[in-house]
């Protein structure tokens, strides 16, 4: 045996299978030619972890890849043929599964949740009479254990590299092996999962509240499965459906058997607020008090612990305790995280409260409307009750809102529909929601015109004429059409024709009003003298709707065809509009006519807006004079709404390639707007500048600004120019540390293959500088291994060659 590395069993804790994961085993475990993937779980000391194994008919291989701390960040399994159908990817608590094929190999991809290690499985200790510790790269059988801290269950020991590694000879000794185990530690055979189907639609009957059928089912299981892995959860769900079932003497006796038998089960706090809930609607409230306690206090932050204070609070208000039964219904609506505890605490906080504090019950009525409105059907009796109750108090609104929540979780089908629509329109109308309750009235009008409750709601609509200001205009627009339609050109369809149309000027239809303007023109001027002034009020209203949209061609189309003129209080509308739609031409027509304006912030606003015109056209000259003109105007350059003129100055200058101006320029952006992301591209500018202009000290500063703005946002639009510029002028200044880091913060950057060479060709010419030969020369080695034809390449290797 290797004396370098031995591996032993640590004897502590029982090994504990989860019931789960040998479904989990069932439907995970997927033939591939002859690949086979199984999971299991188990604990060690009480610890959990996962167990992962991959077999086949044949040796394939397995590699972790590991990172610089020498953790393992993922192992890949790479087998030989292609797979003819794809196995699902699925993950578990403690590792993902990824599977992929690429150039016809088949890959299985391992990545861990916290830690994994792999094994490869190459004896048989229930076969093999010798084995020993081999490093292997082939294997038919590879094992992957993924666990969270601590390696559980093996324990590796290194010894000295000259050890020998003798194979150990157990002939007359062979290792017990025995298999996986149940929770209570007899053999588990896998094979046998005849009941896995069986289990899968007791589930699905519980989901589709066929209770008798689930109950049904689990006793056929139980029979024909005695020793089923699947015990815990059938009981588990013979609880659930008992108490569905309002059966509590049935919850309490299985209850009890599961308490015993499956102590340490995820489900134990479900069951005990389940047996507490029992003997509480037996009326054995000592009984139920002692499970309450032991929820509470074992499982203080379980769901099934906020459940229980709801079931407690039951208890305590069917027996005339509803202060105490107040607290634990509000413990649960602001403890717990679940909508649905949330909801049914509000609930019977609600009902708790209504007649003695119902201001209080109707705030917890609206929670339940704003985050569940679908409750209240879910017990209809209750709620109808609760709602008429509300009215009878005189809180309308929660009345209303709670009818609106059960309309739209039942249809017209329901008896109780009409009815409920026709309380909900009737309660709306005697609020403030004037508005909707006429919507309200008129869908019982429309739902049942010869309903039960018509005179009822008929006047309650006809109360609501002189109140709802939306109502006078559709009802008086509707009825003009009629009145128009059905006399033409008498003298009530002309009276119906000038009143529409001063509605429609009244409600801002503007463009509605113009298309009666041929019909408007011929009433009589006498009898309807301001149709004129109608006609003239609809015309500037769509003039300012156009402008305000931005429809220039309508504006001006407008203008055009009514003969209007162009007002200056419309300038600022028509100024957008223009520049939105590129007529630059327009636009700086309408800003000349404010340069001179007598107005200073009229001026300083037209001025600015003529710079802007002057850039986007290229009038870069005009645009200097525009900017100068603007900032003799400006008496605080920082505060100041029109500071970016200080940018379209600068900018003007670069495109004239003016150099002492862009200086004097770029000192003012620098005063005013600081170190900023925006004026990245202006610094990269004064970069070339300091080039062409061959100053070292003007490109160190405004090329580290580039860089700090860089680096601080996390991109890098300007490298990696910039950063060989700083690079150089750090050299030629003999600053070559800051040349070094300048240079060596580039290996985070993604570059070309030219880009990298170059970059490590200079990395290893300011590591010579700095005597540190050993990098230089690696740095070199990597320039001329990004782009081995590039001129640095062939730099890096006539400096290698020195």
């Amino acid at each position: 045996m290797d004396i370098k590395k031995r591996i032993f069993l640590k004897q502590k804790g029982e090994l504990l299978f989860k019931k789960e994961l040998f479904l989990l085993l069932f439907l995970l475990t997927t033939h591939l030619f002859a690949l086979e993937i199984s999971v299991d779980g188990a604990k060690d000391n009480f610890i959990k972890y996962t167990t992962l194994t991959i077999s086949d008919d044949d040796n394939f291989t397995c590699q972790d890849i590991k990172d610089n701390f020498n953790k393992t960040t993922k192992i890949i399994c790479a087998f030989s043929k292609k797979t003819q159908r794809k196995v699902q990817n699925f993950e578990n608590d403690f590792l993902k599964v990824h599977t992929f094929t690429k150039h016809n190999h088949y890959f299985v991809q391992i990545t861990p949740k916290y830690k994994i290690k792999l094994f490869a499985d190459i004896f048989d200790l229930t076969k093999d009479n010798e084995f020993f510790t081999a490093d292997v790269s082939l294997s038919s059988r590879w094992t992957i254990l993924g666990y969270k801290d601590k390696l559980p269950l093996i324990k590796q020991i290194s010894t000295s590299d000259i050890a020998l590694n003798l194979p150990f000879y157990d002939d007359t000794d062979k290792l017990p092996y025995v298999g996986s185990l149940d929770i209570k530690g007899n053999p588990v055979y896998i094979r046998k999962v005849d009941d896995v189907k069986e289990y899968l639609e007791v589930k699905k009957l519980y989901k589709a509240k066929k209770y008798s059928q689930a109950l049904e089912m689990i006793d056929t299981i139980l029979e024909k499965y005695p020793n089923t892995l699947f015990g815990a959860e059938l009981l588990y769900y013979k609880i659930k459906v008992y108490s569905k079932l309002k059966d509590y003497d049935n919850v309490v006796v299985n209850a009890k058997t599961f308490l015993r038998e499956y102590s340490s089960d995820a489900n134990l706090p479900e069951i005990l607020s389940l047996i507490a809930k029992a003997y509480n609607d037996l009326g054995q409230n000592t009984d139920a008090d002692y499970f309450f306690d032991r929820l509470f206090n074992e499982h203080p932050n379980s769901l099934y612990t906020f459940w229980g204070y709801i079931y407690k609070g039951e208890g305590l208000e069917s027996s005339g305790g509803d202060k105490k039964a107040e607290y634990y219904y509000k413990k649960a609506l602001y403890g717990t995280t679940s909508l649905e505890v949330a909801v049914s605490a509000a609930y019977h906080l609600a009902h708790l409260l209504l007649g003695n504090k119902t201001k209080e019950a109707t705030k917890y009525i609206e929670k339940i409307i704003k985050k569940d409105p679908a409750f209240f059907i879910k017990d209809f009796k209750t709620s109808k009750d609760m709602m008429y109750e509300f009215a009878d108090y005189g809180y309308y609104q929660t009345a209303a809102d709670m009818a609106k929540a059960i309309l739209d979780s039942i249809n017209p089908s329901y008896d109780e529909y009409e009815e409920i629509l026709k309380d909900w329109a009737l309660w709306l109308s005697k609020t403030k929601h004037k508005k909707e309750a006429l919507k309200a009235l008129n869908k019982y009008l429309k739902a049942f015109p010869d309903g039960d409750y018509v005179d009822a709601v008929t006047i309650a609509k006809d109360a609501l004429f002189f109140e709802v200001d939306d109502l006078n205009a559709t009802a008086k627009l509707e009825q003009y059409n009629k009145l128009i339609e059905e006399y033409g050109k008498d003298t009530i369809g002309k009276r119906a024709l000038y009143e529409k149309a001063k509605l429609l000027l009244k409600e801002k239809k503007y463009r509605d009003v113009l298309a009666l303007q041929e019909q408007l023109e011929a009433l009589d001027k006498e009898e309807y003298p301001d149709v004129a002034q109608i006609i003239h009020d609809a015309v500037v209203g769509s003039m300012q709707n156009a402008l305000d949209n931005r429809e220039c061609k309508a504006v001006l189309s407008i203008a055009n065809d009514y003969n209007i003129e162009l007002s200056d209080a419309w300038d600022d509308g028509i100024y957008r509009c223009a520049m939105k739609g590129g007529d630059f031409q327009l636009s700086k027509k309408i800003a000349q006519k404010h340069l001179h304006s007598s107005n200073i912030e009229q001026r300083k606003k037209w001025l600015f807006r003529f710079v802007k015109i002057d850039y986007e056209t290229g009038n870069y000259t005009e645009l200097i004079d525009a900017a100068k003109d603007l900032i003799a105007l400006i008496e605080k350059p920082k505060s100041s709404s029109y500071k970016e003129v200080y940018r379209y100055l600068f900018d003007a200058y670069e495109r004239l390639s003016q150099k002492d101006n862009m200086l004097q320029a770029m000192l003012q952006l620098e005063n005013i707007f600081g170190l900023s992301y925006k004026d990245i591209d202006r610094y990269t500018s004064m970069v070339t500048l300091a080039q062409e202009l061959h100053d070292a000290t003007m490109m160190i500063k405004y090329a580290q600004k580039v860089v700090n703005i860089q680096r601080r946002v996390g991109a890098y639009p300007q490298s990696p120019y910039v950063d060989f510029a700083l690079y150089q002028a750090y050299i030629d200044k003999g600053e070559y540390k800051k040349a070094l880091n300048v240079i060596a913060f580039l290996d985070k950057i993604e570059l070309t293959g030219e880009e990298r060479a170059r970059q490590k060709y200079l990395l290893g010419n300011v590591l010579d500088l700095l005597k540190q030969k050993a990098k230089a020369k690696q740095a070199y080695k990597e320039a001329i291994k990004a782009s081995a034809t590039s001129a640095w390449a062939q730099l890096a290797q006539s400096a290698l060659s020195l």
